[in-house]
């Protein structure tokens, strides 16, 4: 199995002057989920390099057993200091594409027309696809087979605006990602605030929170099996 992990290259939270970027553990869960799992894994992100983590999401208090493995795991961070361009990424390559979060997505992710083609291209090959918190952004513009919006009609989760409140940024995101995703047209559903939560329609994962990047990569992993000859 081999995986693509698309992680974001934008570093500003809006006009606040304040840094933002990836989710730390929405990226750790899942590369070590789908790792031990068996796959493969390759990181690009639109500039290549190193991608911008959300300095928020290094604090002590958001560490987890997994990020302090991550910062002693110098392979890992290896492979993440130096991602590939988006540009150079293809479907045909892999059997999976997975989107972690973190505010960053919000503003480089919605009109990537690089990001938009190749998620197409994995819809094109009925090839999983999943995103999970603020990455379901990555999804929005995305047409489907039909030419429709792809998340028109799918069951489908993603940060809930009553989470975006809890941290004071609904002024601060250019939009709102729970409402623009219920205005393409997809069936929205979210748990508490913060608890796991990940909806599966088809070949398309996806998860509302932090929380729930690793059992989004776990259900990545399920669809990839069965899917295996």
């Amino acid at each position: 199995m081999k995986i693509l992990i698309v992680l974001t290259s934008h570093d500003q939270l809006g006009s606040t002057g304040k840094k933002t970027g990836f989710w730390l553990d929405e990226f750790v869960a899942p590369y070590y989920v789908l790792k031990e799992g068996g796959a493969e894994i390759m990181l690009f992100s639109p500039k290549g390099g190193q991608p911008p983590i959300d300095p928020k999401s290094d604090l002590p208090e958001n560490h987890t057993h997994l990020t302090k493995r991550f910062r002693t795991d110098g392979a890992a961070q290896a492979e993440l200091a130096n991602t590939e361009e988006l540009v150079y990424a293809t479907a045909s390559d892999f059997d999976a594409i997975f989107y972690p979060g973190g505010h960053g997505p919000m503003w480089d992710m919605p009109d990537n027309a690089i990001s938009i083609a190749l998620i197409e291209d994995f819809v094109k090959a009925d090839k999983p696809i999943a995103a999970v918190c603020h990455a379901p952004a990555a999804l929005i513009n995305v047409r489907g087979k039909d030419g429709e919006y792809l998340i028109k009609g799918k069951r489908v989760t993603g940060f809930a605006n009553t989470e975006e409140e809890a941290v004071g940024l609904t002024t601060v995101v250019p939009f709102l990602l729970e409402n623009q995703l219920r205005e393409r047209g997809a069936i929205y559903s979210k748990a508490d605030d913060w608890a796991p939560y990940v909806q599966v329609d088809g070949k398309l994962v996806t998860g509302q929170n932090p929380a729930s990047s690793r059992p989004a990569a776990e259900e990545l992993l399920r669809l990839l099996r069965e899917s295996m000859p």
